[in-house]
């Protein structure tokens, strides 16, 4: 495998969510090349099953998309070294109002390889009970429930885009849905 070596990483903009860098890299051919770099703390996301099999879902306004997204719930870390699992239940929560019995890892995934490291890991949680949502203040979540053949088909549909929803509930049929 040919090399290639990172010169320097300069910070652009330090923001809320990522910090964007400039890399200079060396590539195998010898010649540089400045790449762009989002460095990101990660995330954690959840398939929240109800008893009757259904799975929970958020429906929020997405800025990026400026648009409304059908989405599993999920968040970024509040540090680095935050424990994925400790922020899916709180996600979970904070979205939903549901709290779980039980909650395993379900899928790991980085959506963006090209230029961001964001990784969200992504759990199953079963043994729901409902409760009350705790959004922030900026955060506007209807919550549903839908089959999974339903899911399917809104992704089939172009309906669902969301990179993490597509992997998680295409995780979930085939690990879990016969």
């Amino acid at each position: 495998m040919e090399e290639f070596k990172r010169l320097s990483r300069d910070l652009i903009a330090h923001g809320a969510i990522i910090d964007y860098y400039q890399d200079t890299i060396r590539v195998p051919n010898g010649n540089i090349a400045k790449w762009d770099f989002i460095q990101h703390k990660g995330a954690a996301a959840v398939v929240p099953v109800d008893d009757e099999g259904r799975l929970i879902m958020v429906k929020q306004y997405r800025n990026a998309l400026e648009r409304y997204t059908l989405e599993i719930p999920a968040g970024g870390l509040q540090t680095a070294k935050e424990p994925t699992l400790d922020a899916a239940v709180r996600e979970l929560e904070e979205e939903t109002g549901y709290k779980a019995e039980h909650v395993e890892l379900l899928i790991s995934i980085y959506t963006t390889v090209a230029f961001c490291n964001e990784k969200i890991d992504i759990y199953l949680a079963t043994g729901l009970t409902p409760g009350k949502q705790h959004l922030d203040e900026d955060e506007y979540v209807q919550v549903g429930a839908y089959t999974v053949e339903e899911l399917t088909k809104m992704i089939f549909a172009g309906e669902i885009q969301d990179s993490k929803t597509v992997a998680a509930i295409m995780a979930y049929k085939d690990k879990y849905v016969r």
